[in-house]
């Protein structure tokens, strides 16, 4: 369980990290970022599929947003602030995808955060994910934008 708790830790490092970047692009500015990194290989994960889900009045999911991570294992430019409103989200991380292509066969089909955003003021999300081909862990960290 230590292990578990460092492991997460970490990963918070990396986020607290790559978002305090003094070098970062009006495109970090994104009220809602994932970043994925690959445990095994000890790098970011590249061209992993992601996609952004909202609840509807239906209880459906609709689709939202959807990209691939970069070279850095970041994926901006999903939403705006406009659009960005408060309500429930779906991200889900195409873990076999990612893994099938490194020729390793995954436990996990996806890895899959839901979350309500902004329902005590707008908020910018930053959505991390840890992953190997048999678990994965995910942190969020949440602030308040920055004019």
């Amino acid at each position: 369980m230590a292990s578990h708790s460092l492991l997460l830790l970490c990963l918070a490092g990396l986020v607290f990290v790559s978002e305090a970047d003094p070098t970062a692009t009006e495109q970090s500015k994104c009220p809602l970022m994932v970043k994925v990194l690959d445990a095994v290989r000890g790098s970011p994960a590249v061209n992993v599929g992601v996609q952004v889900f909202k609840k509807a009045a239906d209880e459906s999911w609709e689709p939202f947003a959807s990209g691939k991570t970069s070279n850095t294992g970041e994926l901006h430019g999903l939403t705006t602030n406009k659009k960005f409103v408060e309500g429930m989200y779906k991200v889900e991380i195409d873990t076999k995808s990612y893994w099938k292509a490194l020729g390793i066969s995954p436990f996990h089909e996806y890895a899959e955060v839901v979350f309500i955003a902004n329902d005590s003021g707008f908020r910018h999300y930053t959505i991390a994910a840890l992953l190997s081909p048999y678990s994965y862990s995910t942190t969020a960290l949440v602030s308040n934008p920055q004019e």
